[in-house]
């Protein structure tokens, strides 16, 4: 049979054209690995040399050695929590309206709306809460950082909610249904721990994508040289503000802090990401 298989010029062309397309797709992957790649080992070589006691306990200086971005931390921390409090429930809301909900005008509206704000700048949203919040508040705070961060996380959270629950299986839904459930609490208790794992993957995604965010903080959060631990009152210091300041310095030491800074938050995501996969992971070891 093989020998026949073989011999067909049709079955020849299949498998010439599979082994192509599986060359291609091999090389893409690689194509889209290599700049990743390329970017993290640039950022903890460079910023490696930055770490030591005064980078994590210091506050950061306009010259000299830098100084360290120990309030910047806590500020980052806090702004990303608060946002997340605002924002995750939103996001997680909507996301579950729109799966089991959302087939009239009203889900086609919030489709659109968060599929145009997934695609805004972020500045827009800092610009947006400065003239809602910031001049109507008296100035700058962590909450009005939170406020333009939650904005950014909400589209994000709700359209990756929506797609993994639509992918619960009907036959579960209408099996608690059939028990006489009521469809509430069939959502609450069926179909939202059946999603949970992708749910988690998207709230994460959504964290991610806003705790590097440097723009909407320029104009709500404006950054500060000392602690704040109150975030509603005063300018709110920023991990991604102080690599934003210490890139533009003219001291080489501040520039350094900078890169160590940089590479803080890019190990923060990776951290969080992979605690989630731990935490969530399937005991047969699916994902």
């Amino acid at each position: 049979m093989s020998v026949l298989s073989s011999s067909d010029p049709r079955d020849r062309r299949r498998h010439r054209t599979d082994r192509i397309m599986t060359a291609l797709a091999a090389a893409s992957v690689v194509v889209a690995l290599v700049p990743l790649a390329a970017v993290l080992f640039y950022v903890a070589f460079k910023g490696a040399a930055a770490w030591n006691k005064e980078f994590f306990t210091g506050l950061p200086t306009l010259f000299g050695s830098g100084g360290g971005v120990a309030n910047g931390i806590v500020g980052t921390l806090i702004t990303v929590a608060l946002a997340s409090i605002i924002g995750i429930p939103i996001g997680v809301m909507a996301g579950i309206y729109l799966s089991e909900y959302g087939t009239g005008r009203l889900g086609s509206l919030i489709r659109f709306v968060a599929d145009t704000m997934t695609g805004i700048p972020s500045i827009v949203a800092g610009i947006f809460i400065y003239g809602l919040v910031v001049l109507n508040t008296g100035g700058y705070s962590g909450f009005a950082g939170a406020l333009s961060l939650a904005i950014l996380m909400i589209p994000v959270i709700a359209r990756s909610t929506e797609g993994v629950v639509r992918l619960v299986p009907d036959s579960i839904r209408e099996a608690s249904l059939g028990l006489g459930i009521p469809r509430w609490k069939t959502i609450v208790r069926v179909v939202v721990p059946s999603a949970l794992n992708g749910i988690v993957t998207g709230v994460l995604l959504s964290v991610a994508r806003v705790a590097g965010e440097t723009a909407p903080l320029l104009f709500t959060a404006f950054g500060s040289d000392y602690f704040n631990l109150n975030p509603f009152k005063g300018p709110m210091p920023e991990l991604p503000l102080q690599v934003y300041n210490a890139a533009r310095s003219a001291y080489q030491g501040v520039i350094q802090v900078g890169w160590g800074a940089a590479l803080l938050l890019v190990l923060m995501v990776l951290v969080a990401n992979l605690l989630a996969r731990l935490a969530f992971r399937s005991p047969g070891g699916g994902r």
